[in-house]
């Protein structure tokens, strides 16, 4: 081979790797996004007390609408303003928003973890999108003493840039009736699949969405109604407006690996998922039930259902942590089964917050037939 023709080769080589590797790189990693704590903030002249005057003020996000730059200890309306992570946040008032703009996988599956609080809004519900994708999250339930919860939010990618946004849609007489945003954070899902030993997919529910590691209090999962894109792969959150909480064992005790959902309100929600199955075939349902450890004390419960059986799983909680095994065995009704879990009545730990019921290490396989009797 010529001089020359090595020089193509190489050419040819290094065009052809260049945009492999400015893919790779370009994509957003788990955890914070760029300025995803909003502790770096606008000028002083591009404030008007609290207000934020400019489009492009907040670095590395896009403002449009009334949206205020508020510091930790900030006092409105004699209430003092806390921030769980660092020193400052964002509120959205009427019909504000704020957006970045990301470089993801395309056809890649994402989960959005962000901690908001209430104000003054009595019925605060917050809009986050992805185009074409966007979910209306319900947040006047609080439910940690803080007042501010993380919630998740999934998506599938459609394109390699994408816009992420998060929008007030109140109509409040008070402009500055609207959440407090903070701490926006992403995490790469992968979704799991089925395998010999479990019909049902994520059933040991450690892939979840983003948990901040210095945040006790876990992470929510709204409504979901759809398990293609849940921020739990593999499981439905079905309720009107609360939701199931995804705690880790960094801070919780977990009954196997490193998550577990807490059925955080009673029977106001569930956890779903649906499975094929054969009609008239057994099956047994296996699973955990326990407490988290975080001093919810009482006579916890899980209610489990498949067809037409249903178990309730009692537990005695000190609020220490632990668990007990349960097993559910049922005939399939249909080519499809709901497996559905709930806690059997609303708990609060002594600080007045809601908890619940753990459910981990959930299985599903085939049964045996009993022998027919002659």
């Amino acid at each position: 081979m010529t001089g020359t023709a090595r020089r193509v080769v190489a050419l040819l080589c290094l065009l052809i790797g260049l945009p492999a590797r400015a893919q790779a790189d370009s994509a957003v990693n788990d955890g914070l996004l760029p300025n995803g704590n909003f502790e770096d903030g606008p000028d002083k002249s591009q404030l008007n007390g609290t207000v934020v005057t400019g489009r492009y003020s907040i670095p590395n996000w896009e403002i449009s609408g009334f949206v205020e730059y508020i510091e930790s200890g900030h006092n409105e309306k004699d209430m003092i303003v806390a921030v769980p992570e660092g020193a400052r946040a964002v509120r959205l008032g009427n019909d504000a928003t704020i957006r970045q703009k990301l470089s993801v996988t395309r056809r890649a599956y994402y989960s959005i973890t962000f901690s908001a609080a209430r104000t003054c809004a009595q019925k605060e519900r917050l809009n986050v999108s992805v185009t074409p994708e966007f979910g209306v999250l319900p947040i006047q339930t609080v439910y940690t003493s803080s007042g501010w919860d993380s919630y998740s939010w999934a998506f599938k990618a459609k394109h390699s840039a994408v816009w992420l946004s998060f929008h007030n849609p109140g109509e409040e007489e008070d402009p500055a009736c609207g959440p407090l945003i903070d701490s926006v954070a992403i995490k790469t899902l992968y979704p799991p699949r089925r395998t010999k030993g479990n019909m049902l997919k994520n059933g040991d529910l450690e892939e979840g969405p983003y948990i901040f590691p210095d945040a006790g209090w876990g992470g929510l999962v709204p409504p979901i109604f759809e398990d293609e894109h849940s921020p739990l792969p593999g499981w439905m959150i079905m309720s009107d407006t609360k939701a199931v909480k995804c705690v880790d064992s960094a801070h919780h005790a977990v009954p196997q690996g490193a998550r577990a959902v807490e059925l955080v309100v009673g029977r106001e929600t569930a956890l779903v998922q649906e499975v094929a199955t054969v009609p008239g075939r057994p099956y047994r349902l296996s699973f955990s039930v326990g407490d988290a450890g975080n001093g919810c004390r009482d006579s916890l419960a899980v209610e489990a259902y498949a067809a037409r059986a249903a178990l309730k799983v009692p537990y005695e909680s000190r609020g220490t942590g632990g668990h007990k095994l349960a097993q559910l065995e049922f005939a399939a009704v249909a080519n499809l089964t709901r497996v559905v879990f709930r806690s059997f009545n609303y708990h609060t730990k002594p600080d007045g917050t809601l908890c619940g019921p753990l459910v981990d290490d959930i299985s599903l396989v085939r049964g045996r037939r009993r022998a027919a009797r002659l």
